[in-house]
């Protein structure tokens, strides 16, 4: 590691065991070997990585990785995240396959189907990918209106109508796929069933996007399904097709991670050798200021991310908490990339357009990752429904360690009925910021923090505003600073990372807490309480020119550290 952030040349996962460091050094290896003229070719030429697919298959990789305890393997929540943010530092369509084969697997692995399950074992054990069939393109991923229909038939059903938006749809060997009976109404009527991409009664119609990736269109012609193809049934194949989300979209910002990461070792070696009017570029103040808050994001999305896995790894029936720290990673990381992929662009300007760079991918593929496996909005709206328990309560939940034993996540196949969310108890977030409170600005981010809480128990969005979704997209954004802090501060702690690179991320925070505050007083809905609170909150994060130069040397260090191989 170079700091840290991933590099490729000394990358080693210690904390992985064996099989997983070796799995992941491999296709660090193997990408390097590609070099980097043949990576941005396939990547221009749209080209299928049927190369990459059978590197994957020769090491069995999604087999080791993604079969879990129960069929013989272990699926392990930190190594999973680990070999995503890899695949993604060299290009989004190598994470896309392997993110879409999760999905797949998801209401499979979560099925008492036995002989499904067993088939899927066989599918992964042969270089196999899957592919979740659940969005259509008159609902996208409205669950409750799909138009793939069962018929009963005199050995099970037959299955007609079209699913859109579905990785891996023309080469999957297993397709999970979300329908409902002809003949039972409602919740009851909801089944998922399998089916074979090579079967003559699936259609691939097209790929909806322009890319190396295959985002397919497909339709069922009266596909004949037996019981051994049906997964789930009624509510529970609802219930299958959320938590098969919450554990796809989990890995959502770890991808973001590794765009930024790669994007980031080009920008800053570009700015730091080029000279303009005579300076250095990286010797303008506004680019290292820009320069050094990508950085301040960027090292905030993997402390968070990192924190988040130990959650997501303790988690059982009893502590869901990982419930509102996974739809902010997916919400609040995947846009922290998109804002450091910016401030970067910011500096390097023309250059990331240019066709032999990581970054002109990189600029587009960020864009993606805000918007797969739901919505930001969708998930600010199911963050939103923590901040009474989180914000307001402290209930009796055991602290969390550092989960990176070599345990299998059962629980992630039996988390249950999606409801009961309002039940779900959270330690008090304000310990996390009592270790840091000599950190300058980290105090005065719990200040802005505490303000929040005055905020929602005095002014808080009355009737009318709590169905004003725009007014409560900006309190969301407030709360989930609080959130995001909190598990930052905790990792930091953990990895005794340097408390003047966390001054200076806080930095960061305090000066977006304030925007956010400032947007709450501009709307149209705020009442004149809410609009004194918003400029009442309006923060300066404390200045330290001797810290900002320390984090700064950080930053230019990384010039030239790591290119990827021609």
């Amino acid at each position: 590691m170079t700091g840290l952030l991933l590099d490729p040349t000394s990358y080693d996962p210690a904390e992985l065991d064996p099989e997983a460091r070796r799995l992941i050094t491999a296709t660090i290896e193997w990408f390097e070997q590609r070099g980097k003229v043949e990576l941005k070719r396939a990547h221009h030429e749209r080209e299928w990585y049927a190369d990459f697919l059978a590197f994957i298959a020769s090491e069995k990789a999604f087999e080791t990785l993604l079969t879990p305890g129960e069929q013989g393997g272990r699926w392990d929540t930190a190594r999973i995240c680990a070999f995503g943010e890899v695949l993604a530092f060299y290009g989004l369509g190598y994470w896309y396959t392997w993110q879409v084969t999760i999905l797949g697997l998801g209401p499979i692995w979560q099925s008492g189907n036995q002989a499904a399950k067993a088939r899927a074992t066989e599918v992964l054990a042969d270089g196999g990918v899957f592919a979740f069939g659940l969005s259509e393109q008159a609902h996208g991923a409205d669950i409750y209106s799909t138009d793939m229909v069962l018929t009963p038939a005199a050995e099970g059903f037959t299955a007609t109508g079209g699913k859109y938006y579905i990785g891996n749809g023309n080469v999957a060997g297993m397709v999970s796929v979300f329908g409902r009976r002809a003949d039972v109404e409602g919740p009851d009527g909801y089944v998922f069933f399998a089916v074979d991409s090579r079967h003559p009664s699936y259609e691939l119609v097209q790929n909806v996007v322009m890319g190396q990736m295959y985002v397919s269109e497909f339709r069922l012609h009266d596909y004949p399904l037996t019981d051994a193809d049906i997964l789930h049934t009624g509510p529970a194949a609802f219930d299958a097709a959320l938590n098969t989300v919450n554990i796809g979209k989990f890995n959502l910002g770890f991808a973001s991670i590794g765009i930024c990461e790669h994007a980031f070792y080009e920008a800053i070696t570009h700015a730091d050798h080029r000279v303009l009017y005579g300076k250095r570029v990286t010797d303008f103040p506004h680019v290292r200021q820009g320069l050094t808050d990508a950085y301040a994001r960027l090292i905030a999305m993997k402390l968070y991310g990192e924190r988040a896995i130990d959650y997501f790894r303790s988690a059982s029936a009893e502590d869901r908490r990982y419930l509102l720290f996974n739809p902010v990673t997916k919400m609040k990381v995947t846009t922290e990339g998109e804002r450091c992929i910016d401030a970067l662009w910011d500096v390097i300007a023309a250059r990331g357009f240019e066709k032999d760079t990581y970054f002109e991918q990189a600029a587009m593929d960020i864009r993606a990752l805000p918007k797969l496996e739901g919505t930001v909005h969708v998930n600010m709206a199911l963050v939103l429904k923590f901040l009474p328990q989180y914000l307001l309560k402290v209930s009796d939940v055991p602290a969390v360690t550092r989960c990176r034993d070599a345990a299998d996540d059962a629980f992630l196949f039996h988390q249950g009925p999606a409801r009961g969310l309002g039940a779900i108890g959270f330690g008090d977030w304000r310990t996390a910021y009592d270790v840091y409170a000599d950190v300058p600005n980290v105090a005065v981010f719990r200040e802005q923090a505490e303000g929040l809480v005055t905020l929602v128990t005095t002014a808080g969005p009355d009737a009318e505003q709590a169905k004003d979704l725009d007014l409560l997209l900006v309190l969301g954004e407030l709360f989930t600073l609080v959130v995001y802090g909190q598990l930052i501060l905790e990792q930091a702690a953990l990895a005794n990372v340097d408390r003047r690179l966390v001054d200076q991320v806080f930095d960061v925070f305090v000066r977006d807490f304030s925007a956010y505050a400032v947007d709450l007083h501009g709307k149209a809905a705020a009442t004149k309480a809410q609009q004194m609170w918003a400029l009442d909150h309006v923060r300066a994060p404390a200045r330290d020119d001797a810290r900002y130069g320390h984090v700064w040397q950080q930053v230019r260090d990384l010039a030239g550290t790591y290119a990827m191989r021609p």
